[in-house]
C-alpha cells in the first residue's frame, strides 16, 4: 500500500495550480515550547489552502470526454475554491453546491474563480445530495473532498515537499490537521514510505474528532454532531480510504480545545503576522499540547498550516478566547457577602493581578455573585489564589472550561427571574439563514413559554443561542422530542453551575 501511494504521490499533477509552499522556522514558538518548530505554509497557496492540490489531481485524471462536460462538488469551504480554480485552469465548467447558510464571502470567492455556485439546502448533507443529483442529470464528474485515492495523492505532495525541504536533517514528527482525513492519509503514506521513523500525529478539535474515535475503535465512527468553530474539519465521519491508510500509518491522534485553537491563531499572528483559519491553526495547537504532555525538549516538529480563509468577523471571538487557551486567563464565579467592604476585601485577595473582566450582581440580602476574569502568572499562582479564597470563606467555581459561561453568561450576569417555575435552559446552534428563528418558534414557542433568549454570532454559518423554556416536568420528554425533530444541535444546560449562579430562577449556593 505504501509503495503504491508513494508512486501516486510522486506522479501527482498538482503544480499546474499549486506552488511549493515554504517550510518556515518559527523561532518564537520554538523558544516557548523548547523544541524546533517548522511551519508548512499551505495558507500561501493562491486559494489560501492545500485543497487545490487534491482537487486538481483528481480532475485532471477524469477521462477527457467526461471532463469536458464539467465537474461538480458539494462544499462550503476550501474544497469549493480548489475545485473552481482547477476547473478554470482546465477550461471546464464547475458546479459548486453550497448550503444556503454559506457566508457570502465564500460564495463570492467561488464565483470569482469561475465556479457556478448553486445554493441548496441548509446543511452540507442537503448540498451533497443535490450535487449527486446534478452529477447524474448532467453527466458530471463528482469531485470528493477527501475520500478518493487521487485526492489523497494530491494532498500527499505536501508530505513529499516537507521531506525534500528538510533534507537529511532531523525530523521527529509531523502534525497534521484532520477532518475527513485526505490530507492526513496522503502525508502519512508518503512519510512512512520514505522516512518511517518520523511520527505522524493527527490533530482534531475535541468536538469534531471522528478520526481519533475511529482509530481508537478500529472502525469508522459517525459522530452524532460536530462542533463548527473549526469548520474546515467539521466532519461527522472519516473517509473510508483515508481511514484505511491512517490506521496503518498514523502514530497518534490528539484533540485540542477551541480555546487552544484560538491561542494558536494568536501565536501564529505574533510569529509571522499570518492569520490562519481555525482548522489551519490546529497543528500548532497540537504541537503545543504534545510537547507539554510528553515533556519533549530538543525535538524537531513540523506543523502543517492548512488554510488561511479566516472570516474577519471571527477575530473578536478568537481574541476573546486566546488568553484562556494559553492558560493565562481564568474565569471564575465567586460568591461574596452582600455587606459594605466585602467587594474591597475580595479585590485585595486578588491583589495586583490584571483583571480582564468583572461583573458584579446583587443576589440576595445575604450575598452577591462576581463573574471575574483574572490573569495569573501560571497554574500554581491560580491554584494558590483560589485555595486562599476558599479558605477565607469565598465559594469559588472555576468557569474556564464552561462553554455556556464563556459564550453567553458572561454577557448576561444579573438576569435573574425569581419565582419563575419549570424553567429549562438549552444551548443551541442556529443555522444562519432567514427563517431559522421562526422555525424554532414554530417548534416550541406555541407550546412552552420562552423565558430567556440570548443570541450571538461571530461571522460563522451558525449563531449561538441560549434559551430558557418553561416546561412542566410531565412535558419534558415531549419537549426533547420537539427539539430533536427541529434538527438544530442543542445541549441541556439546566444543571450548569453558571446558570445557577447568575441566571437561575432561584438563589443557588456556589460550590467548589
Amino acid at each position: 500500500m505504501l509503495r503504491q501511494y508513494r508512486s501516486r504521490i510522486e506522479q501527482a499533477r498538482v503544480y499546474d495550480v499549486a506552488i511549493v509552499t515554504a517550510l518556515e522556522e518559527a523561532p518564537k514558538l520554538s523558544a516557548r515550547i523548547g523544541n524546533r518548530l517548522l511551519l508548512k505554509r499551505e495558507d500561501q497557496q493562491s486559494v489560501y489552502s492545500f485543497k487545490l492540490r487534491g482537487a486538481y489531481n483528481k480532475i485532471v485524471r477524469v477521462p477527457e470526454a467526461q471532463r469536458a462536460r464539467g465537474v461538480v462538488c458539494a462544499s462550503a469551504g476550501n474544497h469549493a475554491q480548489g475545485v473552481a480554480l482547477a476547473a478554470k485552469r482546465l477550461g471546464i465548467p464547475a458546479w459548486i453546491v453550497m448550503p444556503r447558510t454559506t457566508p457570502a464571502i465564500k460564495v463570492d470567492a467561488v464565483r470569482l474563480l469561475g465556479g457556478r455556485a448553486v445554493l441548496h439546502g441548509d446543511t452540507f448533507d442537503d448540498a451533497a445530495a443535490h450535487a449527486a443529483t446534478l452529477a447524474e442529470e448532467k453527466g458530471l464528474a463528482s469531485i470528493p473532498p477527501y475520500d478518493d485515492a487521487d485526492v489523497i495523492a494530491g494532498q500527499g505532495t505536501v508530505g513529499k515537499e516537507i521531506l525534500e525541504q528538510i533534507g537529511t536533517g532531523p525530523l521527529d514528527a509531523v502534525f497534521v490537521p484532520t477532518g475527513g482525513g485526505g490530507l492526513l492519509a496522503g502525508i502519512a503514506a508518503y512519510i512512512k514510505a520514505v522516512r518511517p521513523g518520523v511520527q505522524v500525529i493527527s490533530v482534531e478539535p475535541e468536538d469534531s474528532d471522528c478520526m481519533a474515535q475511529a482509530l481508537e475503535a478500529g472502525r469508522r465512527v459517525k459522530l452524532a454532531q460536530v462542533g463548527l468553530f473549526a469548520d474546515g474539519v467539521a466532519v461527522r465521519q472519516a473517509g473510508a480510504e483515508p481511514f484505511r491508510v491512517a490506521r496503518e500509518t498514523v502514530d497518534a491522534a490528539i484533540r485540542v480545545s477551541i480555546d487552544e485553537i484560538c491561542a494558536a491563531i494568536r501565536d501564529l499572528f505574533q510569529e509571522n503576522r499570518s492569520l490562519p483559519e481555525p482548522a489551519g491553526a490546529l497543528a500548532v495547537a497540537g504541537v503545543k499540547r504534545w510537547a507539554a504532555m510528553h515533556g519533549a525538549q530538543g525535538k524537531t516538529y513540523v506543523a502543517v498550516i492548512s488554510g488561511g480563509n479566516l472570516n474577519f468577523d471571527r477575530l473578536r471571538h478568537i481574541a476573546e478566547r486566546a488568553e484562556v487557551g494559553e492558560g493565562r486567563e481564568t474565569l471564575m464565579a465567586v460568591t461574596i457577602p452582600e455587606k459594605p467592604g466585602s467587594f474591597k476585601r475580595f479585590l485585595k485577595e486578588i491583589g495586583r493581578r490584571p483583571l480582564t473582566e468583572f461583573n458584579y450582581r446583587y443576589a440576595s440580602p445575604a450575598q452577591a455573585h462576581v463573574f471575574a476574569g483574572v490573569h495569573f502568572s501560571g497554574p500554581e499562582d491560580r491554584d494558590g489564589v483560589i485555595a486562599k479564597l476558599r479558605g477565607d470563606g469565598y465559594p469559588v467555581v472555576d468557569l474556564t472550561g464552561n462553554e455556556m459561561a464563556k459564550l453567553h453568561v458572561r454577557y448576561m450576569v444579573g438576569g435573574r427571574a425569581p419565582g419563575l417555575s419549570d424553567e429549562r435552559l438549552y444551548r443551541f446552534e442556529f443555522p444562519e439563514r432567514p427563517g431559522a428563528c421562526l422555525d424554532f418558534l414554530n417548534a416550541v414557542g406555541g407550546r412552552w413559554n420562552i423565558s430567556l433568549f440570548h443570541y450571538r454570532n461571530h461571522g460563522a454559518a451558525y449563531g449561538r443561542v441560549l434559551c430558557g423554556l418553561q416546561v412542566p416536568r410531565a412535558e419534558r420528554a415531549e419537549c426533547r422530542r420537539a427539539l430533536d425533530q427541529l434538527g438544530y444541535p442543542y445541549w441541556d444546560e439546566t444543571e450548569n453551575p453558571a446558570y445557577a449562579l447568575f441566571l437561575g430562577t432561584q438563589e443557588a449556593s456556589a460550590g467548589t
